[in-house]
């Protein structure tokens, strides 16, 4: 070994010549030799030191720029998201003010197609009883006919015979069936005429009705169009809430039932519709989607409520992110330790806001802590901002998602000013980044 050290500092004498360093006291001067391997040793330490600051240096950089990208994008994604669930509310209103209107029409169309059927059925009813009156006039006439002939017959007669008397009254007789007959064919005239405006009115209720089943059909497919637009709008808006929630571990279907277990009272415009009607055309199939499209409607809502009781957002916005979540060496021990949150740097007093709506269960300072604000929320969560410079709020107090709930500091067990930032389900730390990231194409 020793040879071969003596070979490499001839190799690299040519290089790196032999040097001495002298150290001067009182009472006597020593001087230490630098070899080239020696002095290679040093040149390559102080190399490898200089490009690991320079790469840490760049990493931490580009962490910063990319920290800024990514809030810039859930700022635009939260504005978009809200701006997106208004417009959804909208469409559903107008839908659903179309929808009723439409129904109305149809409910008075199909009232006015009873009244016309009823007119109608009256209509063919005394058109029955004129036919039967007109059979009866017919059968009298004939029998009048008769009656004449026989009376023309018996006038024959009695003129043949010379009997005055009796002609004078046929005469009479005929005079009595010629009036008949008039009446009767004046009562024939008028039963026909009545007839011929009995049909033209059932004309024009037949085409009125023809007329109202093609509005009907027209509202459905204008019915079909908004229903079919509402589906997608409702479809594109629940998959990112889904998506989110799958990234950060939660079962959407349990979160949802405990919102709707805690949540029972309905919006009246979310109930759903059930209308009756007498018509022939049945309206189940609108109903149907219209329910669908409501019961999406209460799914969103529901996301949204179990997405202000539940800790995606960043606690703190424009500050650079430190140490993450995991075990790591302990900045005053140096020992191995877990850190059990994320910390976030930034300037004294910079604002601290609750990260989703929960109740105040602990203000005040604790060891190694410092000044520290634990915040209950639904579904077993618990959020926890330690260091903090000053407290805002109080024990008991209710806070929504954006509340400024102290400043950053640095108290307690802390090297510099910056947030400690926890969450925690059941009382176990859990990753922050894991639903800060989950979020950030969604707000």
């Amino acid at each position: 070994m020793r040879a071969w050290i003596d070979h490499l500092n001839t190799k690299l004498e040519r290089f790196l010549p032999e040097k001495r360093l002298f150290l001067r006291s009182e009472t006597s001067t020593r001087f230490v030799r630098l070899r080239p391997v020696a002095q290679a040793s040093i040149l390559t330490i102080a190399s490898g030191y200089m490009a690991w600051s320079l790469i840490a240096t760049s990493i931490l950089f580009f962490e910063v720029i990319g920290s800024n990208d990514l809030r810039e994008s859930a700022r635009r994604e939260q504005s978009y998201f809200e701006t997106r669930l208004n417009e959804i509310a909208a469409q559903r209103d107008n839908a659903l003010a179309e929808v009723q209107a439409s129904y109305r029409r149809y409910g008075e169309a199909m009232d006015r197609v009873a009244n016309m059927q009823t007119a109608l059925m009256e209509g063919e009813q005394r058109n029955a009883e004129l036919t039967r009156g007109i059979d009866a006039l017919q059968a009298t006439l004939h029998s009048t006919a008769a009656a004449r002939d026989q009376a023309e017959t018996q006038l024959a007669e009695l003129e043949a015979l010379d009997a005055n008397s009796q002609l004078a009254q046929a005469t009479e007789d005929l005079d009595e069936v010629e009036q008949t007959l008039d009446f009767v064919l004046t009562a024939l005239d008028r039963t026909a005429q009545e007839r011929e405006q009995i049909r033209a009115v059932a004309d024009g209720a037949a085409r009125q009705a023809e007329h109202l089943a093609l509005e009907y059909r027209l509202i459905q497919d204008r019915n079909t169009r908004i229903f079919t637009q509402l589906e997608q709008a409702v479809e594109s808006s629940i998959q990112p809430l889904e998506r989110m929630f799958s990234a950060a571990g939660l079962s959407s279907e349990t979160l949802l039932r405990q919102v709707r277990a805690g949540y029972q009272t309905r919006s009246a415009s979310l109930q759903p519709i059930s209308i009756s009607t007498s018509g022939t055309i049945d309206p189940n199939s609108d109903e149907v989607r219209a329910n669908s499209v409501l019961a999406a409607l209460e799914e969103i809502d529901a996301y949204r409520i179990a997405l202000q009781r539940t800790p995606f957002a960043l606690p703190v916005t424009s500050v650079r992110v430190n140490s993450p979540f995991g075990y790591r060496r302990d900045p005053i021990t140096g020992g191995r330790r877990l850190h059990a949150g994320q910390d976030f740097g930034g300037a004294r007093g910079t604002a601290i806001h609750a990260t989703a709506d929960g109740t105040v269960s602990f203000a005040g300072r604790q060891s190694g802590y410092g000044n520290l604000v634990i915040i209950q929320h639904d579904f077993g969560f618990e959020t926890r901002y330690a260091h903090l410079s000053s407290i805002g709020v109080r024990e008991g107090q209710r806070v929504s998602r954006g509340d400024r709930i102290g400043g950053m500091g640095s108290t307690g067990r802390s090297t510099g000013t910056h947030l400690h930032y926890e969450i925690r389900v059941g009382g176990n730390p859990i990753n922050p980044m894991t639903y800060i990231r989950a979020a950030q194409n969604v707000f």
